[in-house]
Protein backbone atom coordinates (compact mmCIF):
# COMPACT_ATOMS: atom_id res chain seq x y z
CA UNK A 1 0.00 0.00 0.00
CA UNK A 2 1.33 3.17 -0.85
CA UNK A 3 0.23 6.39 1.01
CA UNK A 4 -0.32 9.82 -0.40
CA UNK A 5 2.08 13.00 0.06
CA UNK A 6 0.39 14.30 2.64
CA UNK A 7 -0.66 11.13 4.42
CA UNK A 8 3.55 10.31 4.39
CA UNK A 9 3.67 14.30 5.59
CA UNK A 10 1.28 14.09 8.39
CA UNK A 11 2.63 10.32 9.69
CA UNK A 12 6.53 12.30 9.76
CA UNK A 13 5.14 15.04 11.85
CA UNK A 14 3.56 12.70 14.32
CA UNK A 15 6.26 11.00 14.77
CA UNK A 16 8.31 13.53 15.54
CA UNK A 17 5.99 14.85 18.14
CA UNK A 18 5.88 11.84 20.05
CA UNK A 19 9.52 11.03 19.88
CA UNK A 20 9.68 14.62 21.64
CA UNK A 21 7.55 13.33 24.51
CA UNK A 22 9.15 9.89 24.83
CA UNK A 23 5.79 8.62 23.59
CA UNK A 24 5.44 5.43 21.14
CA UNK A 25 3.57 6.44 18.34
CA UNK A 26 2.60 2.85 17.12
CA UNK A 27 0.39 2.97 20.84
CA UNK A 28 -1.31 5.90 19.99
CA UNK A 29 -2.47 4.91 16.40
CA UNK A 30 -3.78 1.19 18.16
CA UNK A 31 -6.17 3.85 20.59
CA UNK A 32 -7.11 5.98 17.75
CA UNK A 33 -7.50 2.13 15.59
CA UNK A 34 -9.60 0.87 18.13
CA UNK A 35 -11.68 4.08 19.17
CA UNK A 36 -15.63 4.72 17.99
CA UNK A 37 -16.01 8.02 15.93
CA UNK A 38 -16.98 10.69 18.10
CA UNK A 39 -20.43 11.60 17.82
CA UNK A 40 -22.36 15.11 18.89
CA UNK A 41 -24.43 13.98 21.51
CA UNK A 42 -21.43 12.61 23.39
CA UNK A 43 -19.25 15.37 22.52
CA UNK A 44 -21.67 18.29 23.93
CA UNK A 45 -22.73 15.71 26.91
CA UNK A 46 -26.08 16.30 25.65
CA UNK A 47 -27.71 13.58 27.84
CA UNK A 48 -26.11 14.78 31.11
CA UNK A 49 -27.04 18.58 29.71
CA UNK A 50 -30.69 17.63 29.19
CA UNK A 51 -31.02 15.89 32.55
CA UNK A 52 -30.15 19.03 34.73
CA UNK A 53 -33.88 20.49 35.07
CA UNK A 54 -35.37 19.62 38.16
CA UNK A 55 -38.68 21.11 38.65
CA UNK A 56 -39.41 21.90 42.48
CA UNK A 57 -43.16 22.11 42.10
CA UNK A 58 -45.71 20.62 39.37
CA UNK A 59 -45.85 23.91 37.53
CA UNK A 60 -45.00 23.32 34.00
CA UNK A 61 -43.38 26.69 33.03
CA UNK A 62 -40.89 26.51 36.07
CA UNK A 63 -39.02 24.33 33.70
CA UNK A 64 -38.78 27.45 31.63
CA UNK A 65 -37.42 29.55 34.14
CA UNK A 66 -34.70 26.87 35.16
CA UNK A 67 -33.89 26.48 31.64
CA UNK A 68 -33.40 29.87 30.63
CA UNK A 69 -30.90 30.91 34.02
CA UNK A 70 -29.23 27.48 33.03
CA UNK A 71 -28.87 28.87 29.54
CA UNK A 72 -27.33 32.79 31.37
CA UNK A 73 -24.80 30.92 33.47
CA UNK A 74 -23.53 29.36 29.98
CA UNK A 75 -23.39 32.29 28.43
CA UNK A 76 -22.17 34.27 31.68
CA UNK A 77 -19.06 31.65 31.05
CA UNK A 78 -18.58 32.16 27.75
CA UNK A 79 -18.00 36.19 29.02
CA UNK A 80 -15.29 35.10 31.47
CA UNK A 81 -13.75 32.97 29.12
CA UNK A 82 -13.09 36.33 27.04
CA UNK A 83 -12.25 38.12 29.99
CA UNK A 84 -9.96 35.48 30.42
CA UNK A 85 -7.78 36.19 27.24
CA UNK A 86 -7.57 40.06 27.18
CA UNK A 87 -6.20 39.76 30.79
CA UNK A 88 -3.63 37.54 30.06
CA UNK A 89 -2.68 37.89 26.61
CA UNK A 90 0.85 39.63 26.20
CA UNK A 91 1.21 41.63 25.01
CA UNK A 92 -2.52 43.00 24.84
CA UNK A 93 -3.39 45.23 21.42
CA UNK A 94 -6.54 47.77 21.10
CA UNK A 95 -7.57 45.33 18.19
CA UNK A 96 -7.45 42.25 20.58
CA UNK A 97 -8.67 43.96 23.02
CA UNK A 98 -11.81 45.39 20.94
CA UNK A 99 -12.78 42.18 19.21
CA UNK A 100 -12.98 40.13 22.53
CA UNK A 101 -15.20 43.32 23.72
CA UNK A 102 -17.41 42.95 21.11
CA UNK A 103 -17.84 39.40 21.23
CA UNK A 104 -18.74 39.99 24.89
CA UNK A 105 -21.18 42.73 24.17
CA UNK A 106 -22.99 40.13 21.37
CA UNK A 107 -23.30 37.93 24.12
CA UNK A 108 -25.01 40.08 27.15
CA UNK A 109 -27.02 41.42 23.64
CA UNK A 110 -28.15 37.86 23.30
CA UNK A 111 -29.16 37.46 26.37
CA UNK A 112 -30.94 40.88 26.70
CA UNK A 113 -33.18 40.11 23.46
CA UNK A 114 -33.61 36.76 24.90
CA UNK A 115 -34.89 37.86 28.21
CA UNK A 116 -38.79 38.67 26.62
CA UNK A 117 -38.92 34.79 25.75
CA UNK A 118 -38.75 34.18 29.46
CA UNK A 119 -41.38 37.26 30.57
CA UNK A 120 -43.52 36.25 27.59
CA UNK A 121 -43.42 32.80 28.09
CA UNK A 122 -44.50 31.94 31.58
CA UNK A 123 -47.94 32.36 33.14
CA UNK A 124 -47.89 34.75 36.11
CA UNK A 125 -50.05 33.25 38.61
CA UNK A 126 -47.46 29.95 37.46
CA UNK A 127 -44.39 31.87 38.42
CA UNK A 128 -46.13 33.68 41.70
CA UNK A 129 -47.23 29.95 42.76
CA UNK A 130 -43.74 28.12 42.06
CA UNK A 131 -41.42 30.84 42.69
CA UNK A 132 -42.44 30.61 46.54
CA UNK A 133 -40.85 26.67 46.39
CA UNK A 134 -37.12 28.36 45.80
CA UNK A 135 -36.71 30.57 48.67
CA UNK A 136 -34.39 31.89 49.64
CA UNK A 137 -32.25 31.31 46.16
CA UNK A 138 -32.58 33.96 43.81
CA UNK A 139 -30.47 35.27 40.41
CA UNK A 140 -29.01 37.91 42.54
CA UNK A 141 -26.45 34.95 43.56
CA UNK A 142 -25.03 34.32 40.25
CA UNK A 143 -21.42 34.53 41.36
CA UNK A 144 -19.96 34.19 37.45
CA UNK A 145 -22.17 38.19 37.29
CA UNK A 146 -19.95 39.75 40.18
CA UNK A 147 -16.99 38.28 38.42
CA UNK A 148 -17.55 40.06 35.10
CA UNK A 149 -18.39 43.16 36.96
CA UNK A 150 -14.82 42.92 38.98
CA UNK A 151 -13.45 42.15 35.65
CA UNK A 152 -14.93 44.98 33.62
CA UNK A 153 -13.23 48.01 35.58
CA UNK A 154 -11.69 49.29 39.23
CA UNK A 155 -13.40 47.67 42.21
CA UNK A 156 -14.23 51.33 43.73
CA UNK A 157 -17.09 51.63 41.04
CA UNK A 158 -18.67 49.12 42.43
CA UNK A 159 -18.97 50.77 45.57
CA UNK A 160 -22.15 52.16 46.54
CA UNK A 161 -21.96 55.46 44.77
CA UNK A 162 -22.65 57.70 48.42
CA UNK A 163 -19.34 55.45 49.63
CA UNK A 164 -16.82 55.93 46.73
CA UNK A 165 -14.97 59.15 47.49
CA UNK A 166 -14.53 58.15 51.09
CA UNK A 167 -13.16 54.48 49.87
CA UNK A 168 -11.32 55.63 47.25
CA UNK A 169 -7.96 54.66 48.48
CA UNK A 170 -8.97 51.76 51.02
CA UNK A 171 -8.20 48.38 51.04
CA UNK A 172 -10.14 46.19 48.83
CA UNK A 173 -11.39 44.40 52.12
CA UNK A 174 -12.88 47.71 52.94
CA UNK A 175 -14.71 48.51 49.58
CA UNK A 176 -16.51 44.89 49.49
CA UNK A 177 -18.17 45.84 52.43
CA UNK A 178 -20.18 48.42 50.66
CA UNK A 179 -20.21 46.96 47.49
CA UNK A 180 -23.37 47.70 45.70
CA UNK A 181 -25.55 44.52 45.77
CA UNK A 182 -25.36 44.47 49.04
CA UNK A 183 -27.28 46.64 49.45
CA UNK A 184 -30.08 45.51 47.43
CA UNK A 185 -30.32 42.49 49.20
CA UNK A 186 -31.50 43.83 52.49
CA UNK A 187 -34.68 42.85 54.47
CA UNK A 188 -37.34 45.76 53.19
CA UNK A 189 -38.73 45.99 57.07
CA UNK A 190 -35.76 45.88 59.10
CA UNK A 191 -32.80 46.62 57.06
CA UNK A 192 -30.79 43.64 57.95
CA UNK A 193 -29.08 41.30 55.92
CA UNK A 194 -31.48 38.82 53.80
CA UNK A 195 -30.81 35.30 53.93
CA UNK A 196 -29.97 35.31 50.22
CA UNK A 197 -27.41 37.13 51.19
CA UNK A 198 -25.94 35.62 54.26
CA UNK A 199 -25.67 32.79 51.80
CA UNK A 200 -23.74 34.94 48.97
CA UNK A 201 -21.27 35.90 50.99
CA UNK A 202 -21.13 32.89 52.57
CA UNK A 203 -19.81 30.92 49.32
CA UNK A 204 -18.04 33.58 47.13
CA UNK A 205 -16.84 36.53 49.76
CA UNK A 206 -13.00 35.32 49.50
CA UNK A 207 -13.27 34.36 45.58
CA UNK A 208 -14.24 38.21 45.05
CA UNK A 209 -12.03 40.00 47.29
CA UNK A 210 -9.20 37.90 46.18
CA UNK A 211 -10.74 38.44 41.68
CA UNK A 212 -10.70 41.58 43.21
CA UNK A 213 -7.04 42.13 44.03
CA UNK A 214 -5.72 40.05 41.21
CA UNK A 215 -7.71 42.61 38.90
CA UNK A 216 -6.22 45.75 40.45
CA UNK A 217 -3.92 46.29 36.91
CA UNK A 218 -5.22 44.03 34.76
CA UNK A 219 -9.35 45.01 34.89
CA UNK A 220 -10.78 46.49 31.41
CA UNK A 221 -10.59 49.90 33.24
CA UNK A 222 -6.69 49.18 33.72
CA UNK A 223 -5.92 47.76 30.84
CA UNK A 224 -7.69 50.67 29.19
CA UNK A 225 -5.62 53.21 30.88
CA UNK A 226 -2.50 51.56 30.11
CA UNK A 227 -3.42 51.46 26.47
CA UNK A 228 -4.29 55.17 25.96
CA UNK A 229 -1.11 56.25 28.35
CA UNK A 230 1.25 54.21 25.50
CA UNK A 231 -0.86 55.79 22.72
CA UNK A 232 -2.16 52.45 21.95
CA UNK A 233 -5.99 53.25 22.37
CA UNK A 234 -8.81 53.25 19.40
CA UNK A 235 -12.22 54.68 19.01
CA UNK A 236 -13.07 51.20 18.39
CA UNK A 237 -12.30 50.54 21.84
CA UNK A 238 -13.84 53.09 23.72
CA UNK A 239 -17.20 52.27 21.59
CA UNK A 240 -17.06 48.34 22.91
CA UNK A 241 -16.20 50.20 26.56
CA UNK A 242 -19.07 52.16 26.20
CA UNK A 243 -21.50 49.40 24.74
CA UNK A 244 -20.36 47.23 27.58
CA UNK A 245 -21.03 50.11 29.95
CA UNK A 246 -24.59 50.26 29.02
CA UNK A 247 -25.28 46.27 27.93
CA UNK A 248 -24.04 45.33 31.80
CA UNK A 249 -25.18 48.45 33.70
CA UNK A 250 -28.46 49.74 31.83
CA UNK A 251 -30.02 47.40 29.71
CA UNK A 252 -29.08 44.06 32.03
CA UNK A 253 -30.49 45.26 34.86
CA UNK A 254 -33.42 47.68 33.04
CA UNK A 255 -34.86 44.19 31.81
CA UNK A 256 -34.80 42.55 35.37
CA UNK A 257 -36.88 45.24 36.16
CA UNK A 258 -39.30 45.29 33.38
CA UNK A 259 -39.81 41.62 34.84
CA UNK A 260 -40.43 42.44 38.14
CA UNK A 261 -42.54 44.77 37.31
CA UNK A 262 -44.23 42.53 35.25
CA UNK A 263 -44.45 39.95 37.73
CA UNK A 264 -44.24 41.60 41.07
CA UNK A 265 -46.11 45.03 40.45
CA UNK A 266 -49.30 44.69 42.20
CA UNK A 267 -51.05 47.59 43.73
CA UNK A 268 -51.31 48.72 46.28
CA UNK A 269 -48.11 47.52 47.71
CA UNK A 270 -45.29 45.24 45.83
CA UNK A 271 -44.63 42.10 46.25
CA UNK A 272 -41.21 41.01 47.23
CA UNK A 273 -38.48 38.72 45.53
CA UNK A 274 -37.77 35.76 45.90
CA UNK A 275 -34.74 36.54 48.27
CA UNK A 276 -36.42 39.36 49.68
CA UNK A 277 -33.67 41.91 47.51
CA UNK A 278 -35.18 45.56 47.45
CA UNK A 279 -36.16 45.43 43.21
CA UNK A 280 -37.09 48.42 43.31
CA UNK A 281 -34.24 50.26 44.46
CA UNK A 282 -31.70 47.85 43.47
CA UNK A 283 -32.27 47.41 39.82
CA UNK A 284 -32.60 51.26 38.04
CA UNK A 285 -29.36 52.24 36.89
CA UNK A 286 -30.81 55.88 37.86
CA UNK A 287 -30.28 55.07 41.36
CA UNK A 288 -27.10 53.49 41.56
CA UNK A 289 -24.93 54.94 38.70
CA UNK A 290 -22.69 52.36 38.11
CA UNK A 291 -20.62 53.01 35.75
CA UNK A 292 -17.64 51.01 34.97
CA UNK A 293 -15.79 54.16 32.44
CA UNK A 294 -16.89 56.85 33.63
CA UNK A 295 -14.07 59.15 31.66
CA UNK A 296 -15.77 58.04 28.60
CA UNK A 297 -19.24 59.84 29.34
CA UNK A 298 -19.88 63.71 29.68
CA UNK A 299 -21.60 64.82 32.87
CA UNK A 300 -24.98 65.11 31.40
CA UNK A 301 -24.70 61.97 30.26
CA UNK A 302 -23.78 60.59 33.95
CA UNK A 303 -26.07 62.77 35.42
CA UNK A 304 -28.95 61.59 33.23
CA UNK A 305 -27.71 57.74 33.08
CA UNK A 306 -30.87 55.71 33.16
CA UNK A 307 -32.85 58.27 33.00
CA UNK A 308 -36.42 57.68 30.95
CA UNK A 309 -35.37 54.32 30.62
CA UNK A 310 -36.82 52.82 33.64
CA UNK A 311 -40.50 55.25 33.46
CA UNK A 312 -40.54 53.63 29.93
CA UNK A 313 -40.46 50.14 31.05
CA UNK A 314 -42.46 50.47 34.09
CA UNK A 315 -45.19 52.13 31.80
CA UNK A 316 -45.08 48.96 29.31
CA UNK A 317 -44.98 46.39 32.54
CA UNK A 318 -48.17 48.47 33.44
CA UNK A 319 -50.00 47.93 30.19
Amino acid sequence: MHFSPEIEERLAQLQEKYEAMGQDMVSYLDGLLYADFLTYWDYIHLDTLLSLQNPKTPFPDEEIFIMYHQITELYFKLVLHECQQITTVSPLTADFFATRLRRINKYFEALTHSFDIMIDGMDKEQFLKFRMSLLPASGFQSGQYRMIEIHATDFINLVAKDKRDELKDSPIEEQFDYIYWKFGATELSTGKKTLTLKQFEKKYAKTFIELGKASANHNFHALYNQLKNAGESSVELEDELKQLDINVNVNWPLVHYKSAVRYLNREPEEIKATGGTNWQKYLPPRFQKRIFYPALWTDQEINEWGKGWVEKILKSGKA
